[in-house]
């Protein structure tokens, strides 16, 4: 009788995957990871104008635009405590949420009709010309979301976050 022993060792692979399932278990380095990720990129937007698909923005109104303090669009000068400096990002077990705590972020993000509260009218300045208008429209500029650069960007970490805790036999890194 002839007999064939094959002998597999599994002890450096279910060692790798066992350090893989160790990351995989506590979602929170992998999703603050990607939360600086996404907040870097969403910063980014207010340079380049553009939203998450790579779409520019709405130009500003010319009169507005005239006399407009600051960089771009959706960008002051002198306002460290501006839209683009307030975005952060949260997390919670299998949760990540980027976003921002001004008030105004929604209506830029979305768009929207602004109406006077007690009054018959807004009364603003704008292009050094005093202006009495029944509503204000703003055009949504979306910063916020995921676009194709950035589900990229989600997959990179998410490779690098598991490829150091296999390398490294660690799954503290």
């Amino acid at each position: 009788m002839t007999s064939i022993e094959v002998k597999i060792e599994t002890g450096p692979a279910a060692e790798a995957l066992e350090r893989a399932a160790q990351v995989l278990s506590d979602d929170q380095p992998l999703l603050r990871a990607i939360g600086t990720g996404l907040v870097e990129v969403t910063r980014d937007r207010f340079a380049s104008g553009t939203d998450p698909q790579g779409q520019p923005w709405a130009p500003l109104n010319p009169l507005y635009a005239a006399t407009k303090r600051g960089p771009g669009i959706l960008r002051e000068s002198g306002m460290r405590g501006g839209l683009m400096a307030s975005i952060t990002f949260d997390t919670a077990p299998g949760e990540l949420r980027v976003g921002t705590n001004k008030v105004y972020g929604a209506v830029h993000q979305f768009g929207g009709t602004i109406l006077p509260k007690a009054k018959r009218a807004l009364a603003f300045r704008i292009g050094g010309e005093f202006v009495m208008a029944r509503s204000v429209t703003l055009p949504a500029r979306p910063f916020l979301g995921i676009g194709p650069e950035d589900e990229e960007m989600i997959l990179d970490v998410t490779e690098g976050v598991i490829e150091r805790a296999l390398d490294s036999g660690s799954a503290t890194r």
